[in-house]
């Protein structure tokens, strides 16, 4: 049975091995007055101490963003968004981003092609980009359909047991990943990821 072609950035299903299972997020800041849209299930970095949404495939990455809050600057009111609209600049405060940024935790992600189940397990991919959706606030980004050895920034752990997509014989199966170029996964001791 053919896959649905409906993605949705990245979203949480677990953790590496016995790990502990939780929803658990770390506050980081948005620059205000950023002009970058960030959809929830999105890649994110970190430069200079804020996120920034992760576009292209030579970032070291932090996680994936889940949502941000603010004071509105036209109402005034705590205001919660599962994505970042752009050009929040608040009177009051500063924008607060929600991230799942733990290194062994579990994703699942579409593919934009077919990929041999077996043999892509433990290979690497890389994600494409496509803007979110403003009406959701959902992230579209998908991973590549090429699993290789080389660096990439996720790692496949297996195929969704999503009845809807789990077809490896067709084009947009969901994927069970970790980040494999995380910030807070690498070797390095310099703060900075590889």
């Amino acid at each position: 049975m053919a896959n649905k072609d409906a993605p949705f950035g990245l979203r949480p299903v677990g953790e590496l091995g016995s790990n502990i299972q939780n929803a658990g997020t770390t506050k980081y800041r948005i620059t205000n007055g950023s002009t970058a849209v960030i959809y929830k299930g999105d890649l994110v970095t970190l430069a200079s101490g804020v996120i920034a949404v992760a576009g292209g495939t030579t970032n070291t990455l932090l996680g994936v963003f889940n949502g941000c809050f603010y004071n509105d600057p036209t109402t005034q009111k705590p205001t919660w968004k599962n994505y970042y609209p752009n050009n929040i600049t608040p009177t009051v405060g500063v924008i607060d981003a929600y991230v799942y940024d733990d290194p062994f935790k579990l994703f699942e992600v579409q593919s934009t092609g077919q990929i041999t189940y077996v043999a892509a397990v433990g290979k690497n991919v890389d994600t494409t980009y496509t803007a979110g959706s403003t009406i959701n606030g959902q992230s579209k980004v998908e991973m590549t359909a090429t699993a290789g050895t080389g660096t990439a920034q996720l790692r496949v752990v297996g195929i969704s047991e999503d009845p809807d997509n789990s077809d490896a014989a067709s084009a947009n199966a969901n994927w069970i990943v970790k980040i494999n170029e995380h910030l807070y996964g690498a070797t390095d001791n310099d703060g900075v990821g590889t």
